[in-house]
């Protein structure tokens, strides 16, 4: 009947990863009820991160499927129809980077697991359900979905990080770490509300269409404020406090505090995906928000993003370079990393040519600097795992001296992933998204923000070496080798140094990959 909601179909093909991936963690639970065996609990998660990567691989390839669509009112015929789940080619890639990475980490968990350090269905399960925010995260079409899924992304990062039992620094860094996190939601839902009673919308696709209205009208159909201006000073304020929270995500200046001192408290395995995985799905989120949803709001996000991005490097290299423990300095080297990655979005949105070529670039090079850089950071976790004791801290760097010398090619990984980082051949992987973030502040007109990233990468130099130079450097006392990593953890770590090394010789591919 005219004038009913019409009953919406579920495409169930759109969101089989989503459906793979929150199966894994009921399956993990069960098995580890039932059989309570580590082994089988362990292969139980690797399976469906598998299955989720091979899901995400297949609809690579496929055309762009939709689902939970409608109008704002529900009513069939009345304009503004869009999706809350959009399942692109975006998608399929955000959910099979979140599948490697979780198969990567559970790798990297072997000595802790069998350490016992921490439970192991636990430990799965939750694993398992932030890899299913991560992917819902990908294909998130409006803001609700969009904030729901990167909670669940974070939420089980909470107890990840406190798991471990023997240590109260990975108490405390958990509660520190979900104090500023419930913040920065808050403050994130604060704007996305306001940006709600701005234009009566929250899919993304209704927003970037909202500067075409004449005068915005809220929810109740009045003009928000009395009118337009006032509306649009709404949005605005909103936009900030949106961009705001999704900063914590990624720690960016001035939510970064919690990062060093939670990924130092926190297992090595929980910190190399709090490093990998959460700035993953940070970046995601804003750039949906940013280059997708609020393109009306450009002229406002610009300003904010070119400020978080320049305070984030110049902050997170500064600091690094006083850190005396490696995991601190991975941490600060990631929130400068973070700074390199929002950069090139400042570009586009506001501080250049606002035009769909601009976007375009802007995008690609977030997106390509962000594959290169979790690589080459799981690459460098992998082997500060496998240089420590079994459920071990990452200890001082002053305790690395001479680990090259003792073990050969584990050392050389590291040195290379730390190179890479710095954007010094041979880690061209590095060097290459470098180069995409330049190019894409030259080609929006940003030739100010280049030379601040040429600058923080030249001052990044100086703690890469000081690490690189220290593992080869010769101890007063040779510590006694405590033999070979587990064979997860070398299998993970040659695997992201292969993917490095290859990515690094053939960087267009990630290139053709992200931009579709």
């Amino acid at each position: 009947m005219i004038g009913e909601p019409a009953a919406q179909s579920v495409d169930h093909v759109a969101l089989l990863p989503a459906y793979v991936a929150a199966l894994t963690a009921v399956a993990v639970l069960l098995v580890d009820l039932f059989a309570a065996r580590r082994a089988a609990t362990v292969a139980t998660a690797t399976a469906g991160a598998v299955a989720v990567g091979v899901a995400a691989s297949v609809a690579l390839g496929r055309p762009t499927r939709a689902t939970f669509c409608g109008t704002p009112s529900g009513v069939p015929g009345e304009d503004g129809f869009a999706c809350s789940y959009v399942a692109d080619h975006r998608a399929a890639l955000v959910a099979l980077l979140f599948a490697a990475l979780t198969v990567g980490v559970l790798a990297l968990s072997a000595p802790t697991l069998r350490a016992r350090a921490v439970p192991v269905g636990e430990y799965c399960f939750l694993l398992a359900c932030s890899m299913t925010g991560g992917v819902v995260l990908g294909a998130a079409g409006d803001l609700i979905t969009l904030i729901v899924a990167v909670e669940t992304l974070t939420l089980p990062l909470y107890v990840l990080v406190g798991l471990h039992r023997q240590r109260v620094a990975s108490a405390e860094s958990a509660v520190s770490f979900f104090v500023v996190s419930v913040v920065a939601t808050a403050v994130a839902l604060l704007g996305a509300a306001l940006l709600y009673a701005a234009y009566g919308a929250v899919h993304l696709d209704l927003l970037a269409g909202a500067s075409g209205l004449a005068e915005p009208a809220g929810p109740a159909g009045t003009v928000v404020g009395g009118s337009a201006d006032g509306q649009a000073r709404l949005a605005r304020v909103g936009l900030v406090l949106l961009l705001t929270g999704l900063a914590f995500k990624v720690a960016a200046v001035p939510l970064h505090a919690w990062a060093p001192k939670t990924y130092d408290g926190a297992p090595l395995p929980v910190a190399a995906y709090l490093s990998t995985a959460s700035k993953l799905g940070g970046v995601v989120a804003i750039v949906a928000v940013v280059a997708e949803g609020l393109t009306p709001q450009l002229a406002t996000s610009g300003p904010v993003l070119a400020v978080l991005a320049v305070a984030t490097m110049t902050v997170g290299n500064l600091v690094a370079l006083r850190q005396r423990r490696m995991v601190r300095l991975l941490a600060w080297s990631s929130i400068a990393q973070a700074g390199y990655i929002l950069v090139p979005l400042a570009a586009a949105a506001g501080l250049a040519g606002r035009g769909v070529e601009e976007r375009a670039v802007a995008v690609a090079a977030v997106f390509a600097y962000t594959v290169f850089f979790v690589v080459l950071e799981l690459a460098a976790f992998a082997a500060v795992v496998a240089l420590r004791p079994a459920a071990g801290d990452g200890g001082t760097i002053a305790e690395y001296a001479g680990a090259a010398r003792r073990r050969p090619w584990v050392g050389a990984a590291l040195v290379f992933a730390l190179i890479g980082l710095a954007g010094l051949p041979p880690g061209l992987a590095g060097l290459f998204a470098k180069v995409a973030v330049v190019r894409s502040l030259l080609v929006g007109g940003a030739g100010v923000l280049a030379l601040v990233v040429a600058a923080n990468a030249v001052l990044g130099l100086v703690y890469y070496l000081r690490v690189s130079a220290t593992l080869y450097a010769r101890p007063a006392v040779m510590p006694s080798d405590d033999g070979a990593p587990a064979w997860p953890v070398a299998v993970a770590l040659a695997v992201a140094t292969i993917v490095a090394v290859v990515i690094g010789f053939a960087p267009q591919v990630v290139f053709d990959v992200v931009a579709g």
